[in-house]
């Protein structure tokens, strides 16, 4: 396993939580953790954005098949060990995570908030963190 925490900031906890859990999945073989521009704070609230890229594990195998009808052909096809919609499942069944707020073919979107109340003040903020998941490598998005 392969993690890549430059771009990262180590802000937010649930990311951390995260990755700490799709690092133990034996179909990840990469983690990339990097803060989104769009991070902000303000007097009563902080809002954390985060984006992790995962590239899964792959397996070979050798597909055969004829060119021309008559000559046989081998050749060595490599297949994800999961897809997005297979880590969304997973991510679903964990009960410390739970289903994420958003997900299509190419993303999976987690929003969570939380009171924070530092010791020895009245008044607290609220922390929002958006995490966003997709696969490193995978065809761009189109916004």
């Amino acid at each position: 396993m392969e993690i890549d925490s430059e771009g990262w900031s180590g802000e937010g906890d649930f990311t951390r939580q995260l990755v700490d859990w799709l690092a133990e999945q034996p179909a990840i073989n990469l983690l990339r953790v990097e803060d989104a521009p769009s991070s902000r704070s303000d007097v009563e609230y902080n809002f954390i954005s985060n984006e992790i890229y995962v590239r899964f594990a792959t397996r070979t195998r050798v597909e055969r098949r004829r060119a021309w009808g008559f000559i046989p052909v081998r050749r060595e096809v490599a297949e994800p060990l999961m897809t997005i919609g297979g880590l969304e499942a997973a991510l679903e069944a964990d009960p410390d995570l739970g289903a994420p707020d958003y997900a299509d073919d190419g993303m999976i979107q987690y929003l969570h908030t939380e009171r924070v109340i530092p010791p020895y003040q009245t008044r607290g903020y609220k922390l929002v963190e958006l995490v966003r998941i997709y696969e490193a490598g995978g065809p761009p998005r189109a916004d």
